[in-house]
């Protein structure tokens, strides 16, 4: 599988793109909102999510199996960012399951910054 171009299709939004990647009986798990998709709801989710999108990997592993991935993504007018960590199962080269964790970019908690402590990554 393709997983820059998987992560560009989502992206885009573009849903008959994206029914290619999966397997028919695949799942979707977004951990951090308790829920589970199908691929039509999946895709229905992704797809109709507000907005215009765009982002990039930070970082890709490739195991025989599964491919990991760290993606920043942010709306076109980049007012707001998200990083979403996925680990994408893979059967015959098609996506059987994947579990994603999605978190809002922000500034350290006040009590950290209060402690002073840590130092920014970028």
């Amino acid at each position: 599988m393709n997983v820059a171009q998987f992560w560009v299709d989502v992206l885009n939004q573009d849903a008959g793109a994206l029914q290619a990647y999966f397997h028919e009986d695949a799942v979707v798990n977004w951990h951090c909102t308790n829920e589970r998709f199908t691929v039509p709801e999946f895709i229905t989710a992704n797809c109709e999510y507000p907005g215009e999108w765009s982002g990039e990997i930070e970082k890709e592993y490739t195991l025989p199996d599964m491919v990991i991935t760290a993606t920043r993504v942010y709306p076109k007018d980049r007012s707001c960012s998200f990083h979403v960590v996925s680990f994408i199962k893979l059967k015959e080269d098609k996506i059987i399951w994947m579990d994603e964790y999605w978190a809002d970019d922000g500034q350290p908690p006040q009590w950290r910054l209060d402690k002073q402590i840590g130092t920014a990554i970028r």
